[in-house]
C-alpha cells in the first residue's frame, strides 16, 4: 500500500464551500506530509483558493464539475442525478482506484446512497453504518455507530456493527482489545429489545474475536470511558449523538454567558481561563470531527457541513490513517472470523 495516499475531496458538498475545504485538506498535509489530493469541485474557485495554499496545489489534482449534490436532495434524487457531481465524481474516483479514500461535507443520506451504490457492501456485511469518535474521561476516544444510516436494525446487523466498530476503534486508536457495550435502557440482561438481546446473546460468544462485550450501557455513561465502542442502532444513535452535540453547546454557551454577566464574573474568567481553554477544546466538535462509512469496499468519510478549516484537516487526516493502516482489510478479516466461528 502506498505510504501517500491520495485523497479525493468533494470541494463543493456541505455549507463551508471550496475555501474551507482546500484550507483544511492543505492544513491536513502540513500534518500529514506527503498526502495527495484530488480536489472536485469548480475548477476556477477551487484554483483561486489555491493560491492561498502552494503546497497543497502542488500535490493536487482537479477534476472539474460545477454540479452540487445539495442538503435537501433526497437519497433517491441522488442517485438519478448526482453522478456528474462533486461527491458523485469523488466516490467514482476512488471506485476507479484513482483515490485511496473520499470526504465530502455534503448531504449524509446521499453521500451514503452514493457510495454503496458505487462501492458496494462488503462480504458478510447487510447494511453499513456511519461511525465517529465522540470524546469521553478515558484514555481514548468513544466509537459510536450507527450514527443514522439505519433506523432500523435487527440482532445481526447490531452484532456486524460490533465486529466493525471494533477493528475501528484498533485502527484508529490503537487498542489492541477494545471493550464493546451495546446502547440499552438499562444494564440488566432482561433489559431493552429482542433484537438487542439476541445480539448481546451472540457477542457473549465471539470471545475468539479481538475484542471484549461489557454488556449493556445506558446513555449516561456513554462519555465517562467505560467503553470504547457503543453500538445502537442509527435511530438510537442520532438522537443519542445530538444529544450530545448539544449538551456540549449549552455547556460552552452557559459558561459564556457567566463568565460575561458582571465584572466579578469576568475576573473570574481570567483567572480560570486556562480551565475553561482545555474544557472548549475537549468540547469543540471540530476536534473530533469525521464519521466513516463501516462496510463498504473503500474509505469514505463524513465531514460536518459546517467544520471550519481545523475540523476538514481532522477529518482529512482520518481518513488518510484509515486508508494507510487498511481498515478494509480489517474488518473484512474479522467479519470473515466471526462467520467462521459462528458456522463451526
Amino acid at each position: 500500500m502506498s505510504l501517500t495516499p491520495r485523497i479525493a475531496i468533494d470541494a463543493m458538498g456541505g455549507d463551508v464551500g471550496v475555501r474551507v475545504m482546500c484550507a483544511g485538506a492543505a492544513m491536513a498535509r502540513h500534518q500529514h506530509d506527503g498526502l495527495r489530493f484530488l480536489l472536485v469541485g469548480d475548477e476556477t474557485r477551487i484554483k483561486t483558493a489555491l493560491d492561498n495554499h502552494p503546497n497543497l496545489r502542488a500535490a493536487s489534482e482537479i477534476i472539474h464539475t460545477d454540479k452540487v449534490v445539495s442538503g435537501e436532495d433526497k437519497p433517491s434524487q441522488a442517485l438519478r442525478n448526482g453522478r456528474g457531481s462533486s461527491m458523485g465524481l469523488a466516490i467514482d474516483a476512488l471506485k476507479r482506484g484513482d483515490a485511496g479514500g473520499a470526504v465530502s461535507a455534503g448531504n449524509t443520506g446521499a453521500l451514503m446512497a452514493m457510495a454503496k451504490l458505487a462501492l458496494r457492501t462488503m462480504p458478510g456485511i447487510d447494511r453499513p453504518a456511519l461511525a465517529a469518535l465522540l470524546p469521553s474521561l478515558g484514555d481514548n476516544d468513544v466509537v459510536m455507530l450507527d450514527l443514522g444510516a439505519n433506523t432500523d436494525c435487527d440482532a445481526t446487523n447490531l452484532v456486524q456493527f460490533a465486529v466493525m466498530g471494533a477493528a475501528y476503534a484498533r485502527t484508529a486508536m490503537g487498542l489492541e482489545r477494545p471493550r464493546v457495550a451495546l446502547l440499552n435502557i438499562g444494564t440488566e440482561e432482561l433489559k431493552g429489545t429482542d433484537e438487542i438481546r439476541d445480539a448481546a446473546a451472540m457477542l457473549r460468544g465471539a470471545e475468539h474475536l479481538p475484542m471484549e462485550f461489557t454488556g449493556f450501557i445506558e446513555g449516561d455513561k456513554l462519555s465517562r470511558g467505560h467503553v470504547d465502542v457503543v453500538v445502537h442502532d442509527g435511530f438510537s444513535g442520532n438522537i443519542a449523538l445530538k444529544t450530545i452535540e448539544g449538551t456540549a453547546r449549552f455547556v460552552t454557551d452557559l459558561l459564556r454567558r457567566a463568565f460575561t454577566s458582571s465584572v466579578r464574573s469576568k475576573i473570574g474568567f481570567l483567572i480560570s481561563r486556562p480551565a475553561t481553554e482545555l474544557l472548549r477544546h475537549h468540547l469543540d466538535p471540530n476536534n473530533h470531527n469525521g464519521a466513516v462509512f463501516l462496510g463498504l469496499n473503500g474509505v469514505v468519510l463524513k465531514s460536518h457541513g459546517s467544520a471550519d478549516a481545523k475540523g476538514v484537516a481532522n477529518a482529512v487526516h482520518l481518513c488518510a490513517e484509515l486508508v494507510e493502516k487498511d481498515i478494509t482489510r480489517q474488518v473484512t478479516e474479522d467479519l470473515a472470523n466471526f462467520r467462521g466461528s459462528a458456522a463451526a
